[in-house]
């Protein structure tokens, strides 16, 4: 299943390359780069890697379908880089999502360091909800296999929500339990007439591990 679905997401990559290149005008490039840096990467509650994180992405977008490949980095030695592929239709979103960690010791093609995951969301106005299930269990990324994942955010005009539970991996024995309770927001920051760096916080609060953190970054 994990070959499968990473092959598919660097064939598509390929082949959207190359229709790309065929073509005499293109107006606007459904290819896309992305570059977020943020103090700390925290995911579904739980705090990855040490200090500061860089996030980049890359990714092809027509119509409902995107394809692409999203990482985050840190100088004390974390490395996650994950192909996904997602299709989203009058606000329903499905999709796979491939974790996959090269500095863990093994192969992109090792079953111990790639976790698959399938996504399901739905967002109408400013309610977004999203399931999400682990299909393979895995040595080294961890991942106990069949491990779920739920969450819903709503976003008012300056402050957003977040409620999220999970069980396998996202929680420190297993069992399924709120996990993740955030309150974020954002602001623009104007640098010049023609160029403005987004930038973003939140406060999370993990009740399963009785964490809290922090964290702030900015995107170009």
């Amino acid at each position: 299943m994990k070959k499968k679905i990473t092959l598919v997401v660097f064939a598509l990559l390929a082949i959207c390359s190359l229709k790309l290149s065929a073509q005499v005008e293109e107006k606007k490039s459904p290819f896309s780069l992305g570059a977020d840096f943020y103090s700390n990467y925290i995911w579904r509650g739980s705090l990855l890697g040490t200090g500061p994180a860089f996030q980049p992405s890359v990714k092809f977008n027509t119509g409902g379908l995107t394809v692409g490949v999203w990482g985050s980095f840190d100088a004390h030695g974390y490395a996650e880089a994950d192909p996904y592929i997602s299709y989203a239709i009058k606000g329903f979103s499905l999709g796979f999502t491939d974790y996959y960690y090269p500095r863990s010791g093994g192969s992109f093609a090792s079953d111990s360091t790639n976790a698959i995951e399938f996504n399901a969301g739905y967002t109408i106005g400013g309610l977004s909800l999203s399931a999400n299930y682990i299909f393979n269990k895995t040595s080294v990324a961890g991942s106990a296999g069949k491990d779920k994942y739920f969450q819903a955010v709503y976003a008012f005009k300056n402050v957003n929500f977040t409620v999220g539970a999970g069980d396998g991996w996202h929680t420190s024995d297993g069992k399924f339990a709120v996990c993740n309770l955030g309150i974020g927001t954002g602001k623009v920051i104007k640098i010049t007439d023609s160029f403005s760096v987004p930038v973003t916080g939140q406060v999370v609060f993990n009740p399963e591990k009785n964490k809290m953190y922090m964290v702030v970054g900015f995107s170009l």
